[in-house]
Formats: C-alpha cells, sequence, structure tokens
C-alpha cells in the first residue's frame, strides 16, 4: 500500500473517531449539565428524612433512591444467574469445537444474542399468565421473574466473551498441560480458564452494562413507579431505567423534568461506579495470578 493511501486511511479513521468521540462527549456532556441541577438529598429521598430512609427505616415516595436500589439489586440478581451458564456455554462452545451439541449452542447463543429485549418481556409476561392460569394462581411480575429475563438476555455476552478468550489462548497451554497428566476438566480450570481471566471479565462488564440500561424488560416484568425498597425476591421493585422513562414521558413541571435528567446522570454513576468495581476485581486477580506465577519462579530458583 502507497504512502499516500496509508495517510488517507488514517485521516479517515481518525475523523471517524473524532466524530464519534464527539457525540459521546456532547450526550455525556447534556446529561451531566441538565442531570447536575437536581443531584441533592431531594432526588434520592424527596421531602423524607435523609438517613432513616436511606436505611429503610422511612417509605421514599418522592425519590429515586429505592429505584437505585431496586436497579442494582436486580442487575447484581441477573448477574449471578447468568454467570454459570454463560461462562459454561462458552468454555463448552470453545473447548468441544467438532461437537454437534458444541454447533448447535453456538446458533442458539447468536440467535439469543438476537433478540429484542421487548420479546424477552412479552416472554417472561407471559410466562406469568400461564402460570397463574394453569399452576400458580398467586403468580405475580416479581423481581426475580425480572432477573432471570435479563439473565436470558446478558448470557450472550458472557458466553461469546468466554469462548473468544478460550479461542485465543495459544494451543501449546492446552497440549502442554494434557502432556503433564491433567485432566481435560483439569486443564480448564487450572490452566485455560486462570489465563483467559482478562476477556472473560470484559463480557462481565458488557453484560453488567446491558442489565443496567434495558427498560423494555423489567418494564414488563416487575417494575413500577411507587413500590419503595425491594421487599423480596418475589415483590414489584423500582428500577432507574423505567423511572427516566415515566418522569420523562409523564412530567408536568420542569421540575419533574429535572429530575428526569437527575435519574439519568445518577444511572450513568451507578453504571460506572459497577465498571469500576469490576475492573477493580480483574485487575485484583490479575495481579495475585502474576504473584503467584513470581513465586513459583523464585522459588524454582531457589530449589
Amino acid at each position: 500500500m502507497s504512502e499516500r493511501k496509508s495517510t488517507l486511511m488514517a485521516g479517515w479513521a481518525l475523523l471517524a473517531t473524532s466524530v464519534v468521540m464527539t457525540a459521546v462527549m456532547v450526550l455525556l456532556g447534556y446529561v451531566v449539565l441538565s442531570g447536575a441541577a437536581a443531584m441533592g438529598s431531594t432526588l434520592f429521598v424527596g421531602d423524607a428524612p435523609l438517613w432513616p430512609a436511606l436505611s429503610g427505616q422511612t417509605p421514599v415516595w418522592g425519590g429515586i433512591w429505592p429505584a437505585c436500589v431496586g436497579s442494582l439489586t436486580v442487575v447484581v440478581l441477573s448477574l449471578l444467574l447468568a454467570l454459570v451458564p454463560g461462562i459454561g456455554t462458552g468454555v463448552w462452545m470453545a473447548t468441544v469445537v467438532d461437537s454437534r451439541l458444541s454447533r448447535c449452542l453456538g446458533v442458539a447463543v447468536d440467535v439469543l444474542a438476537g433478540v429484542p429485549s421487548i420479546l424477552m418481556g412479552l416472554f417472561g409476561f407471559t410466562l406469568i399468565l400461564f402460570l397463574r392460569q394453569w399452576y400458580f394462581p398467586a403468580a405475580n411480575t416479581s423481581l426475580l421473574l425480572a432477573a432471570a429475563c435479563l439473565a436470558m438476555l446478558i448470557i450472550p455476552y458472557l458466553a461469546v466473551s468466554t469462548r473468544t478468550a478460550l479461542q485465543s489462548l495459544p494451543p501449546q497451554l492446552r497440549q502442554t498441560a494434557l502432556s503433564l497428566g491433567m485432566s481435560e476438566s483439569q486443564t480448564c480450570r487450572h490452566v485455560l480458564l486462570p489465563q483467559a481471566r482478562g476477556g472473560i471479565m470484559a463480557g462481565i462488564l458488557l453484560a453488567i452494562g446491558r442489565a443496567a440500561e434495558d427498560t423494555a424488560v423489567i418494564m414488563l416484568t416487575g417494575a413500577v413507579v411507587n413500590a419503595g425498597l425491594p421487599g423480596g425476591l418475589l415483590q414489584r421493585f423500582e428500577a432507574l431505567p423505567f423511572s427516566i422513562f415515566y418522569l420523562s414521558a409523564q412530567y408536568q413541571s420542569q421540575q419533574e423534568l429535572t429530575m428526569a435528567f437527575g435519574a439519568a446522570l445518577t444511572l450513568m454513576l451507578l453504571t460506572a461506579t459497577l465498571f469500576a468495581v469490576a475492573g477493580g476485581l480483574q485487575r485484583a486477580a490479575c495481579r495475585r495470578r502474576w504473584g503467584d506465577l513470581n513465586q513459583e519462579v523464585i522459588h524454582d530458583r531457589r530449589d
């Protein structure tokens, strides 16, 4: 490729990157500037006393604190429900490549990744109607149902990231472990998964972002406007995405619209906090892994 073409391609790449970054910064700046005016205790607890409201001793009806707790709860619960099947599916697709089941799982994951969130919400809502009609008359939309539907949405992120991370490892790792007498399960658990931890954590970060921002699923499976703090897995709950949707669609004054921007800014901060925690865990795991390797090297040199 000639130098002129290389320069032209680099210029187009720089221009495209600048356009995307500018759009992102403008969007973030608009949300921050519009929502900063609403940030304060009134946004979170309304007219209720601050500390009794935060601890759950006093109900909150005019603030977004219950929505913050509900969003955090549904994200963590959906992640816990999706971790084992998501990572397990990715491990199977990466290690059992020639299996017909592995190929079927790959197709199923791709199809599940393309399912719109509104269809997943309708599935959860229809499931509740079926259960109420035939088996459990008291069944209703709830926190557990919303988390389960969100878990099905984020399983493809975990499966694909795990498969990609494992397939990117050098094949010599697996061959060496097997030649040393380790079984397939031991090789996967003690050699491959620790080395692919970074890629798996990247998938977890994507899953957190997907679960935190979705509105269509929780709107049909358990989120309401005024429910207070989550009272249990089978109770309805409040969530920030649904609160933002409701406030922005039904606002009656500029104050309520500003409150919606404040809720949007809070959701951004909550998601950033979850990203930071997951990233910190990833870095801590990497440091621990490298520390263990250094200790093994030092021990071998002494011997």
